[in-house]
C-alpha cells in the first residue's frame, strides 16, 4: 500500500473541502444554482475548487504509482510535500484582478513541474525495467 501517498492524499483531501466550501456556501447565500450567476467572487471560489480537482488526482496517481515501484520514501515525501504547498500557494494566490500573484504562479507551476518529475520519472522505471 502506498502509506506515503495516503498522508499527503489525507492532506489535500483536507485542502480541498477548504476550497470546495466557499463556493457552495457563496451560492446558497447568492441564491445561484448553477454557474456563477455573473458573480465574480462566486466565480473565483468555483474556479479555486474547480483548478484544484482538475490536477491534484492526477498528481496524487502519479506519486502513488512511484511509492509502488520502489521510489525512495524521502522522494516521495519531497514530490508529496510541494504538491500539498503547491496547491495551497494556488489555493491562496489566485486572485481576480491578476494572473501573476506569486501564489498562483508557485501553485501552478509547482502543481506541474511535480506532474511532468512524476510522469518522466514513471517512464524511466518502464523501460529501465
Amino acid at each position: 500500500m502506498p502509506i506515503i501517498t495516503a498522508l499527503y492524499a489525507g492532506l489535500l483531501g483536507l485542502v480541498s473541502v477548504g476550497v470546495s466550501f466557499p463556493p457552495g456556501s457563496m451560492r446558497g447565500k447568492l441564491g445561484v444554482s448553477v454557474g456563477d450567476g455573473g458573480n465574480k467572487d462566486l466565480l473565483l471560489a468555483m474556479r479555486r475548487h474547480a483548478n484544484f480537482v482538475e490536477y491534484v488526482p492526477l498528481a496524487l496517481i502519479l506519486i502513488a504509482l512511484l511509492e509502488l515501484n520502489g521510489v525512495a520514501a524521502r522522494n516521495v515525501h519531497i514530490l508529496g510535500a510541494a504538491l500539498v504547498i503547491a496547491r495551497l500557494a494556488h489555493a491562496f494566490g489566485i486572485k481576480p484582478d491578476s494572473t501573476r500573484t506569486p501564489g498562483r504562479l508557485l501553485g501552478a507551476g509547482g502543481t506541474v513541474l511535480i506532474t511532468v518529475v512524476a510522469s518522466v520519472w514513471l517512464l524511466v522505471l518502464f523501460i529501465n525495467r
